[in-house]
């Protein structure tokens, strides 16, 4: 080859030789900086998707936009299908008079991004147009790097590699110069390029009910909060106005509820709004469907759609790139079976290692699949949805691996369950339970394992205590079924949940299904496991607490001491399960009246807890407070009252301030203080305890709900009927809604306002609801339950108040009657309705009989309960009033000075009760005519009473009239008008101007101002 020869050179038996030579204008090739952009170089897509909303998401894009004089990179990042195209669209459209030119580049890959910057250029420079795309895109970024004043929108970048060399070109400080907007699912990356970061989120409920609306071609979706109700332009065209909203609410019949399922998810609501508009459904059919299809829901596009652009394949191809990251799609579909919001992190701590873990959960929030925070994980409930719906042609949502990750989801819930009677644990349980729920609600029952129902039952029993009785039935109820379809009825874990459900009915009050249930698996354990096995002697125990709980003391107390015998012989009398069923059955004897043998039994159950567990062990504790429980019915509060105290310091100390132990035990110590009439005390002490459960437990909480009625009671007590009476009705109400009306803790709050209706002076009020409460108790618990003998006596009572002496006497005979027959002659309830009957007579003017039954009520007192017992004072007292009454002033006048001694030895001389007393005999001197006792003792009962119950105390008012009518007996008007007038001051402002009392009051001090005259 010689010298001379130029160009292509090829050597080679098929060499082929191709040269092309552009010929390009000089003008063409002059510097970039000189190439000005023609008007209107515009090239953002029209958008087919609806724009709603997102005023606020504009603002923050444009301030991002606005801001700084150099390049500017604002990149919006979110979810696939939240709209970071349609918002980026719009940003453009409505600043395309700002920016030019104005250029959109889909920039998925690196390849796109070459192709769309020389599209740019070509568009700046159309003679250019033959250059290799290499080359132009070249010229153009150094065209961006050179000019101000553009708009660079790259689309769906997947990788910020990608768009790195764009940028490291184009970023300037030149003023004014170009905006760079970014779009992605990726949220991580971008602060190496310096990027102003906006994420973008789903819509606003209303937004997506106005989209759904546009698309599907309802373009003013109804607000039933904004429909008219006025007829007045007349009855044809109110008819019709009519007719036409309620056509339109009954088409969109769940347009609400279905966005809600979409998640506000702007690709989901159209593409659920195409498919109505398509097919003239209404939400709630798509709803159905979405229910009973979602495979082929969530993969389907209306015709004339976008076939790939349905929510589940934009988010497959996201999966797509996680691929390399093995455990990211697995830790998804996990995900997926729990809650969306608050997902703790520690409970996946056992799911891989934790580099491993932590990978995974970065790699997804980086392409938005879910949001993580220090403690906790949120995914988008329509990404979860689409994640546990199997698609066999879907490598994500593989059948099997969706099946394998619900298993996995149930055991990571198992093992992070706390104990369920450990308070410290409630705040776990009550994150999880949002979790479990969520488990159960999207897999069917049918699908439950042996796993689901261990989870079922414990959430079961954690709510149960908690007082959720409705949730907890429904979880033991399925936990139970699928144990008997998975391991049968005999099974040991069969037998142990159905105990469970037997007791969450008996916590429910409905004992008609809890006591054949606990009869059965007592039944069923003797059968299988044997009559000494220990859950056989467990369940015996359990069926003896449900007979006690309905009342049925004989057949209670002979399981409870066939259960005791059996547990001291097989674990022995110092077992821990030995000493609980010791107290059970004390516990019973309690209830039965036979304090004889429920203390000492209680004694020695303390005494040998104490030696076995030592002194600080809770169960002690509990021991403590049954001891002063039995002690308080006995009626001696000189050692109930310090062993609740001591009861109550050891359990602050032992068990920390907000423990529910500590709560009951100051929830005791108040109803001891103010059965011993130190209402000063009491008060403070139910209004501490109602505070702090609805601090621990929750308002609706049965035990919260229990204090507020005690704290009610106190005020009752106290004659606070202003704070009693509203605290009353809303313990009611609450019950009502949390309970069920058929509760007993509802029957017994019913019965509560029924008693501060009577004392408030409304008979009327209190009758209907005595009479209801009857009515209830007898459907509820059946004729012989100690709840309806209250509630029969508690009616007749407001019989007689209200002045119906003969249907009060009929209902006290038979409440008497029922008494002795069920309960027997000795029973302090028996005890009570004798004296209530005798009272009755009483007021009836049958003095015979009454004060005969009268002293049978005092001699069986005595004999019962002993001479000092609360009620025994009381029938000593009774007995003196009805000699009163019978003219028997002398043995009247005896019996109630040696009573008035003993409530001062007993209760002390400031105890309301012994302040009654003080009275009654001051009234009996009166009308015995010894005004020189009654007079003096008149005064000191209205000083103590000022001094102890307060100046407003129903008590306080009482001894004012009293000592005012002694003062007018005694020809005193100058010192009984005072009080007269003071009195009926007091009546006025506490009880009204209507209220009986205040009648008598107005009547006595007319009476006494003409005497002065």
């Amino acid at each position: 080859m010689g010298r001379d020869n130029s160009g292509i050179i090829s050597t080679g038996d098929h060499a082929i030789n191709t040269q092309t030579n552009v010929q390009l204008p000089v003008q063409a090739l002059r510097p970039v900086s000189d190439v000005e952009a023609p008007p209107g170089v515009v090239n953002p897509p029209a958008h087919g998707h609806p724009f709603i909303g997102r005023q606020g998401e504009l603002s923050d894009l444009h301030a991002a936009l606005a801001s700084g004089g150099q390049v500017v990179v604002a990149a919006v990042h979110g979810l696939g299908g939240v709209g970071k195209s349609t918002l980026a669209a719009r940003y453009a459209a409505t600043h395309a008079q700002v920016w030019n030119p104005t250029w959109w580049i889909t920039a998925d890959t690196e390849a796109a991004v070459e192709s769309g910057l020389a599209a740019l250029m070509t568009q700046l420079q159309p003679e250019l147009a033959m250059l290799p795309p290499e080359v132009l895109a070249t010229r153009a970024l150094a065209w961006l790097a050179a000019h101000r004043q553009w708009l660079l929108i790259l689309d769906n970048v997947t990788d910020p590699a990608h768009v790195a060399p764009l940028l490291g070109r184009t970023l300037t400080t030149r003023p004014q110069a170009g905006r760079v907007l970014v779009t992605s699912r990726l949220s991580q990356g971008w602060h190496r390029l310096g990027a102003q970061v906006l994420r973008l989120d789903v819509l606003t409920e209303q937004e997506a009910l106005q989209l759904l609306a546009q698309i599907a071609g309802h373009h003013h979706p109804p607000n039933p909060a904004d429909r008219q109700d006025d007829n007045s332009t007349g009855n044809a065209t109110a008819e019709a106005g009519t007719e036409a909203g309620t056509e339109e609410l009954r088409v969109w019949a769940g347009a609400a509820d279905l966005v809600r399922e979409l998640g506000y998810l702007p690709l989901a609501v159209e593409q659920a709004a195409a498919y109505l508009h398509q097919t003239r459904l209404t939400p709630r059919a798509y709803l159905a469907l979405l229910a009973e299809h979602p495979a082929v829901m969530y993969d389907q596009a209306a015709e004339g759609g976008d076939a790939e652009r349905t929510i589940a394949r934009i988010w497959r191809i996201t999966l797509d790139r996680l691929t390399d990251t093995p455990l990211a799609g697995h830790l998804l579909r996990v995900l997926a079976w729990h809650a969306p919001q608050q997902i703790p992190r520690t409970l996946l701590d056992d799911l891989a290692d934790g580099p491993v873990l932590q990978q995974a959960l970065g790699r997804l929030a980086a392409y938005n699949m879910i949001t993580l925070d220090p403690d906790g994980i949120t995914v988008h409930r329509l990404v979860q949805a689409v994640a546990r719906t199997p698609d066999p042609g879907d490598p994500h949502r593989r059948p099997d691996d969706i099946t394998s990750a619900r298993h996995e989801a149930t055991d990571l819930l198992i093992d992070a369950l706390p104990e369920t009677g450990d308070p410290t644990g409630w705040p776990a349980w009550r994150v999880l339970l949002d979790h479990i729920a969520a488990l159960t609600d999207h897999a069917p029952a049918s699908l439950d394992t042996t796993a689901t129902s261990y989870l079922l039952d414990q959430a079961g029993q954690f709510l149960r205590e908690q007082g959720s009785l409705t949730r907890a039935i429904g979880y033991v109820e399925r936990a139970d079924a699928a144990n008997e379809r998975i391991l049968g009825r005999d099974h040991h874990d069969a037998l142990a949940v159905r105990n469970n459900l037997a007791s969450a009915y008996q916590a429910a009050g409905d004992l008609g299904r809890a006591i054949p249930l606990h009869r059965q698996g007592l039944a069923d354990a003797e059968r299988v496991l044997g009559d000494k096995h220990p859950d056989t002697l467990a369940a015996r125990n359990n069926l003896a607490h449900a007979y006690r709980a309905a009342g049925d003391l004989g057949q209670a107390i002979p399981l409870f001491e066939r259960a005791l015998s059996g547990l001291e012989q097989v674990l022995g009398s110092d077992h821990p399960d030995t000493l609980v069923s010791r107290d059970n059955l004390a516990g019973a004897y309690q209830m039965a009246g036979d304090l004889g043998r429920a203390i000492p039994l209680y004694q020695q159950t303390l005494a040998d807890r104490e030696r076995v567990l030592g002194d600080d062990h809770p169960d002690i504790l509990v021991s403590r407070n049954n001891l002063a429980l039995t002690y308080q019915a006995a009626g001696d509060l000189g050692r109930a009252i310090p062993l609740y105290q001591q009861t109550l310091a050891d359990r602050e100390r032992v068990l920390g301030d907000d423990h529910p132990d500590i709560l009951v035990s100051r929830n005791n110590l108040a109803l001891a203080y103010q059965v011993a009439g130190d209402l000063g005390r009491a008060i403070p002490l139910f209004e501490q305890t109602l505070a702090d459960r609805e601090q621990v437990l929750g308002s609706d909480h049965p035990d919260t709900l229990a204090a507020r009625s005690n704290l009610a009671g106190a005020y009752r007590e106290a004659g606070d009927l202003d704070r009693a009476i509203p605290l009353n009705e809303q313990a009611l109400t609450d019950s009502e809604r949390v309970l069920g009306g058929d509760h007993p803790t509802t029957l017994t709050a019913r019965i509560n306002l029924a008693y501060a209706y009577q004392l408030a002076g409304d008979p009327s009020r209190a009758v209907l609801l005595f009479e209801q409460v009857l009515t209830d108790c007898r459907r509820v618990l059946g004729d012989d339950h100690p709840h309806t003998l209250t509630a029969r006596n508690n009616l007749a009572s407001a019989y007689q108040d209200a002045g119906d002496l003969d249907r009060a006497t009929l209902l006290h005979e038979q409440v008497l009657a029922d008494s002795r027959r069920v309960l027997g002659d000795d029973h302090p309830h028996t005890l009570t309705a004798r004296n209530n009957l005798a009272s009755a007579y009483l007021n009836a003017g049958d003095l015979d009989r009454a004060t005969l039954l009268h002293e049978q009520v005092l001699a069986g007192s005595e004999r019962v309960l002993g001479g000092d017992h609360p009620t025994t004072l009381t029938a000593r007292v009774n007995l003196a009033y009805a000699y009163q009454h019978a003219g028997g002033l002398d043995r009247s006048i005896r019996l109630f000075e040696q009573s008035l001694l003993d409530f001062e030895r007993v209760l002390g001389g400031g105890h309301p009760r012994t302040l009654t007393v003080r009275n009654n005999l001051a009234s009996v001197y009166r009308e015995a005519g010894d005004l020189d006792r009654a007079i003096p003792l008149y005064q000191q009962i209205l000083t103590d009473c000022r001094r102890v119950l307060g100046s407003d105390d129903p008590s306080t008012l009482a001894a004012r009239i009293n000592l005012a009518s002694a003062y007018q007996a005694a020809g005193d008007p100058g010192r009984a008008i005072p009080l007269h007038e003071q009195a009926l001051i007091d009546c006025r402002r506490t009880l009204g101007h209507d209220h009986p009392t205040t009648k008598m009051v107005q009547a006595n001090l007319s009476a006494a101002r003409q005497e002065q005259i």
